[in-house]
């Protein structure tokens, strides 16, 4: 549920959206997403001051159910 939450805001103000890549790392307590990005939509994405990101991590902290895992989204540029 919270992945394609990720990818749904994310593809939002990606322009260049199949170069978009997404990994994701379970472990016992939390999931790591980290979203690589062309370097063209880095500041689309992460917006003025971080304020896309911050609201990013901010609606998937909401939509994850008590008790479940925590999600940290990390937008890191593509090499």
């Amino acid at each position: 549920m919270e992945l394609e939450l990720i990818k749904y805001v994310v593809e939002r103000f990606a322009e260049s959206k199949d170069e978009i890549e997404y990994k994701v790392e379970e472990k016992e307590t939390s999931v790591e997403v980290t979203v690589l990005l062309a370097a063209s939509d880095m500041g689309k994405v992460i917006g003025k001051q971080g304020k896309i990101a911050k609201a990013l991590r901010t609606l998937v902290s909401a939509s994850t159910p008590r008790g479940g895992k925590r999600y940290f989204v990390e937008i890191k540029e593509k090499n």
